[in-house]
């Protein structure tokens, strides 16, 4: 078992490059699919019965479509879009290669999140702005989204932690990062010492992201800073 510094002239550029791989991974698809599923949140609680703009059949559809790609463990999903991956990135492999599965993932998961967090929000907060004449996107940008942003904030570390998991699953069958150095020095060369610095790493990710957003949650609570 070779010291630190050994172990660091060995393996510490891999393990910087695999990093930087897998943080790739993690934002880049994330901030795509926090894109399309804020609104795809907020118009599947627009259209729910009884919402402020009620279409039964546009909801179902909506409803039915993000139920779906939620139910696709994320490892068959990657494997059949694999050419419709092809068709957008030029690729099916490699970073670019998770680009469209980790956000066909990420996306419904977001949505349903963004509709919880919006249905959240006291009815009375949406009703003051009504009653104003706001518009429906008014009603939404100044009472929704604000009065939802704590929770929506604690969501973002929900949904790192999730897409950060997918990105070690894309690494196991050859997407590059942690997780496949993780299993091509672990598992397949038996250098555990390699694997276990990549999950002590994914585990230093996951507290970073929790402890984030968890701060940034407290601060942007007004119901806690009141």
């Amino acid at each position: 078992m070779p010291n630190l510094s050994e172990f660091l002239a060995e393996y510490g550029e891999l393990l910087f490059q695999g990093t930087g791989e897998t943080l790739a991974m993690l934002l880049v698809p994330t901030l795509i699919s926090y894109a399309l599923g804020i609104a795809l949140g907020v118009v599947l609680y627009l259209t729910a019965p009884g919402s402020l703009r009620p279409v039964r059949a546009l909801n179902a559809v909506l409803g039915w479509a993000v139920n779906i790609c939620r139910s696709f463990p994320f490892i068959v999903l990657m494997v059949s879009i694999i050419p419709l991956t092809r068709l957008i990135m030029g690729t099916g492999s490699g970073i670019l290669g998770t680009i469209p599965p980790l956000v066909l993932s990420a996306t419904p998961f977001i949505a349903r999140m963004v509709e919880q967090s919006l249905a959240e929000v006291p009815r009375e907060s949406v009703e003051a702005v009504e009653a104003c004449g706001a518009s429906v996107p008014r009603v939404v940008f100044s009472a929704l989204l604000p009065e939802a942003l704590p929770s929506l904030v604690r969501g973002v570390a929900v949904v790192l932690i999730a897409v950060l998991g997918y990105t070690a699953i894309a690494g196991a069958v050859g997407a590059g990062g942690l997780g496949d150095i993780a299993i091509r020095y672990g598992y397949y060369r038996y250098q555990s010492d390699v694997m276990i610095a990549a999950v002590v790493i994914l585990v230093a990710i996951v507290q970073a992201i929790q402890s984030a957003c968890d701060l940034l949650a407290r601060r942007v609570d007004h119901r806690s800073n009141g």
